[in-house]
């Protein structure tokens, strides 16, 4: 077994006892990009000087007796749209193919802190709008589990890289739905945390009133150990929330479904639903069922107004962000990216800002209404079939937006409504690719989530699934 086929934990774990050096790891990170990533296009740049610097000083330090942290020397790459002074960050697009900002992301900074090594940027679609994975400049990034089918994005990378094993994790972002979706369609984990709780300085930005920072991976500890590193207020970001983080790591430690009352959400979230893919929703609910949850019928309404909402918000914010750019250099862009930002501009000042404030009293009434009938809300992360690639390579018309529509009907709710979103693989695959589920709850409620699923995670043993692609 390669040391890429243990979990960000064992791996951390193995560096702390000796068992093998972070170099060790970082030089089979490495391996595993050179062989997979020429199929993949996950990883768009591998920094292997700065990776193997890192890892020689984790390892020298932990020889002197010194701390490592509770990521010691575990490579991780990113999305590459997280800041580095001086360092190449490209948002995925020909505009920033060359950009190097003079300052870093509060999370790369803190996953640093915490001993992780950096190995490089990961493929994303262009300024992280786009739920498929395309992307015109750097090229498409490819499923593991199938190469012909979508990654999701658009932290597309994130998904492919993580599950193929060419890291042990992965941060992205979540706008619409951009780090569940690559998660649920390549089989991994993926936590969108409640908007405030991750700080976004030094993050490339697409809507400020909806973007959200968190990890995939492919444990529940896992993920709980990446959020542990990067959560909490930030003096830089005066919008990361100063509420104190609960210890995620030791929640996903202890499983815990007893009890807990998980909501079914019916209604929307099966609306055009694939059978299969809600089939395996149901295995789902029976595993949450067989370890101890109660199951309770909870009608969700309609959340068709909630997207149109999230629309008159994201549109204008990511029109606003690119203006410039369109007027002077709109061919830079790629055909799927111009048409998205320009949709931005047909919303109203008035549209826009009856959204935000309508957006309080939205959230207050849903969640007064759901998670009094139960702890945690249960729906798919997606519900139809894991599309093809060429399927949805289909330029900018008005098939790309249903393409978008129906790909992320299931996730973008849950940005305009604030919370935590953590997407999980269901018990089996249908036609062979991933499905998935995903587990909401109150604002801030991301323990709780933790611990709910390292139990369903214990019963169904998703974890152990690899993808064809994801050997040495």
């Amino acid at each position: 077994m390669s040391l890429m086929d243990l979990t960000l934990a064992d791996a951390a774990a193995g560096v702390q006892s000796g068992a093998f050096t972070s170099r060790a790891l970082t030089e089979a990170a490495l391996e595993r990009i050179e062989a997979r990533n020429p199929a993949l296009n996950a990883v768009i740049r591998v920094e292997a000087e700065t990776a193997l610097a890192g890892a020689d000083a984790v390892d020298c330090t932990r020889a002197a007796g010194g701390e490592i942290g509770p990521l010691g020397g575990v490579p991780l790459a990113h999305k590459d749209m997280f800041y580095r002074v001086g360092g190449l960050t490209t948002c995925g697009s020909k505009i920033r193919r060359d950009f190097r900002p003079d300052y870093t992301a509060t999370v790369l900074e803190r996953l640093g802190a915490s001993g992780a090594v950096y190995l490089g940027g990961l493929n994303m679609a262009e300024f992280a709008f786009g739920p498929t994975g395309h992307n015109e400049h750097f090229g498409n990034c490819r499923n593991p589990w199938n190469t012909d089918h979508v990654t999701g994005g658009s932290s597309s990378g994130s998904g492919s890289a993580t599950a193929a094993r060419m890291t042990f994790g992965a941060l992205g972002s979540d706008t619409g739905g951009s780090i569940r979706l690559p998660a649920a369609l390549c089989g991994l984990v993926g936590l969108k945390p409640t908007q405030t709780r991750v700080s976004r300085y030094g993050v490339m930005g697409l809507s400020f009133s909806l973007d959200t920072v968190g990890p995939l991976t492919r444990t529940v500890l896992d993920n709980a150990l990446m959020l542990q590193a990067v959560a909490g207020e930030d003096a830089n970001d005066p919008t990361a929330s100063r509420r104190v983080p609960e210890d995620y790591a030791a929640a996903a430690r202890v499983p815990n479904a007893r009890s807990l009352r998980i909501g079914v959400a019916r209604g929307y979230f099966e609306k055009h639903g694939d059978e299969a893919s809600l089939a395996e929703r149901d295995a789902a609910l029976a595993a949450f069922k067989g370890i101890g949850a109660e199951l309770v019928e909870v009608d969700v309404g309609d959340m068709t107004q909630i997207n149109t909402f999230a629309a008159a918000v994201m549109g204008p914010e990511a029109a606003t962000l690119h203006a410039g750019w369109l007027r002077d250099q709109p061919d830079d862009y790629g055909q799927q990216m111009r048409a998205r930002c320009e949709i931005g501009f047909q919303f109203s000042g008035v549209d826009y800002l009856s959204a935000l404030q309508l957006r309080p009293k939205i959230v207050a009434d849903f969640c007064n209404r759901v998670f009094s009938q139960c702890d945690v809300l249960l729906a798919p992360t997606f519900n139809i079939q894991t599309p093809r690639i060429d399927e949805t390579d289909i330029g900018s018309g008005q098939g790309f937006e249903r393409v978008v529509a129906s790909l992320s009907r299931c996730t973008r709710p849950l940005n305009f409504l604030t919370l935590p979103g953590l997407a999980l693989p269901t018990p089996g695959l249908v036609e062979g690719m991933p499905a998935s589920i995903q587990l909401s709850a109150p604002p801030f409620g991301e323990a709780q989530l933790y611990r709910l699923a390292a139990a369903y995670e214990a019963e169904v043993q998703y974890h152990k699934r690899m993808p064809p692609m994801s050997g040495s």
